[in-house]
Protein backbone atom coordinates (compact mmCIF):
# COMPACT_ATOMS: atom_id res chain seq x y z
CA UNK A 1 0.00 0.00 0.00
CA UNK A 2 1.39 3.38 -0.82
CA UNK A 3 1.63 6.20 1.66
CA UNK A 4 -1.19 8.03 -0.12
CA UNK A 5 -3.47 4.96 0.08
CA UNK A 6 -2.77 4.50 3.82
CA UNK A 7 -3.84 8.04 4.57
CA UNK A 8 -7.02 7.62 2.52
CA UNK A 9 -8.02 4.36 4.22
CA UNK A 10 -7.53 5.65 7.78
CA UNK A 11 -4.98 2.95 8.68
CA UNK A 12 -2.10 4.09 10.82
CA UNK A 13 1.11 2.22 10.41
CA UNK A 14 2.75 0.75 13.50
CA UNK A 15 -0.13 0.71 15.97
CA UNK A 16 -0.92 -3.01 15.67
CA UNK A 17 -3.51 -2.88 18.44
CA UNK A 18 -7.17 -3.41 17.94
CA UNK A 19 -9.18 -2.24 20.92
CA UNK A 20 -12.77 -3.10 21.55
CA UNK A 21 -14.69 -1.37 24.28
CA UNK A 22 -17.23 -3.37 26.22
CA UNK A 23 -20.32 -1.74 27.61
CA UNK A 24 -20.27 -1.73 31.40
CA UNK A 25 -22.84 -4.23 32.62
CA UNK A 26 -24.45 -3.85 35.99
CA UNK A 27 -25.98 -6.66 38.02
CA UNK A 28 -29.75 -6.26 38.38
CA UNK A 29 -31.12 -5.04 41.69
CA UNK A 30 -32.52 -7.73 43.93
CA UNK A 31 -35.75 -7.63 45.90
CA UNK A 32 -36.87 -9.52 49.00
CA UNK A 33 -40.35 -11.00 48.85
CA UNK A 34 -42.02 -10.82 52.27
CA UNK A 35 -45.13 -12.43 53.75
CA UNK A 36 -47.00 -10.49 56.42
CA UNK A 37 -48.76 -12.16 59.32
CA UNK A 38 -52.48 -11.82 59.92
CA UNK A 39 -54.88 -13.46 62.39
CA UNK A 40 -57.10 -15.13 59.80
CA UNK A 41 -55.08 -16.92 57.09
CA UNK A 42 -54.66 -20.60 58.02
CA UNK A 43 -51.10 -21.77 58.58
CA UNK A 44 -51.67 -24.66 56.17
CA UNK A 45 -52.53 -22.20 53.39
CA UNK A 46 -49.31 -20.26 54.00
CA UNK A 47 -47.28 -23.49 53.85
CA UNK A 48 -49.05 -24.43 50.60
CA UNK A 49 -48.20 -21.02 49.09
CA UNK A 50 -44.55 -21.37 50.09
CA UNK A 51 -44.30 -24.84 48.56
CA UNK A 52 -46.25 -24.09 45.39
CA UNK A 53 -45.12 -20.55 44.50
CA UNK A 54 -41.70 -20.31 46.13
CA UNK A 55 -40.67 -23.97 45.58
CA UNK A 56 -39.77 -24.48 49.26
CA UNK A 57 -39.61 -27.93 50.78
CA UNK A 58 -42.46 -28.66 53.21
CA UNK A 59 -39.97 -28.41 56.10
CA UNK A 60 -38.61 -25.03 54.96
CA UNK A 61 -42.14 -23.80 54.28
CA UNK A 62 -43.25 -24.72 57.82
CA UNK A 63 -40.17 -22.99 59.28
CA UNK A 64 -40.83 -19.80 57.29
CA UNK A 65 -44.54 -19.89 58.15
CA UNK A 66 -43.74 -20.14 61.88
CA UNK A 67 -41.26 -17.28 61.55
CA UNK A 68 -43.96 -15.13 59.91
CA UNK A 69 -46.47 -16.14 62.60
CA UNK A 70 -44.12 -15.32 65.49
CA UNK A 71 -42.40 -12.21 64.08
CA UNK A 72 -45.11 -10.63 61.94
CA UNK A 73 -43.10 -10.80 58.73
CA UNK A 74 -40.87 -13.31 56.97
CA UNK A 75 -38.79 -13.51 53.83
CA UNK A 76 -39.78 -16.02 51.13
CA UNK A 77 -36.84 -15.37 48.81
CA UNK A 78 -34.71 -12.84 46.95
CA UNK A 79 -35.33 -12.28 43.24
CA UNK A 80 -34.85 -9.82 40.42
CA UNK A 81 -37.56 -7.17 40.14
CA UNK A 82 -39.66 -8.95 37.52
CA UNK A 83 -39.57 -12.32 39.29
CA UNK A 84 -40.35 -10.75 42.69
CA UNK A 85 -43.24 -8.78 41.20
CA UNK A 86 -44.66 -11.95 39.63
CA UNK A 87 -44.37 -13.94 42.88
CA UNK A 88 -46.13 -11.18 44.85
CA UNK A 89 -48.94 -11.11 42.28
CA UNK A 90 -49.28 -14.93 42.40
CA UNK A 91 -49.53 -14.91 46.21
CA UNK A 92 -52.06 -12.10 46.25
CA UNK A 93 -54.14 -13.79 43.55
CA UNK A 94 -54.13 -17.14 45.36
CA UNK A 95 -55.06 -15.49 48.67
CA UNK A 96 -57.89 -13.54 47.04
CA UNK A 97 -59.26 -16.67 45.33
CA UNK A 98 -59.15 -18.55 48.66
CA UNK A 99 -60.70 -15.53 50.40
CA UNK A 100 -57.79 -15.07 52.81
CA UNK A 101 -56.37 -11.66 53.79
CA UNK A 102 -52.75 -12.81 53.35
CA UNK A 103 -50.48 -9.94 52.28
CA UNK A 104 -47.23 -10.21 50.35
CA UNK A 105 -44.85 -7.38 49.55
CA UNK A 106 -41.41 -6.80 48.08
CA UNK A 107 -38.61 -4.47 49.07
CA UNK A 108 -35.27 -3.64 47.53
CA UNK A 109 -32.40 -5.51 49.14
Amino acid sequence: MTEKNQEDSGIEEGTGLATKTRPATKKPSLYRVLLLNDDYTPMEFVVEILVRIFRKTPEDAARIMLHVHQNGVGMCGVYTYEVAETKVAQVMDAARRAQHPLQCTMEKE
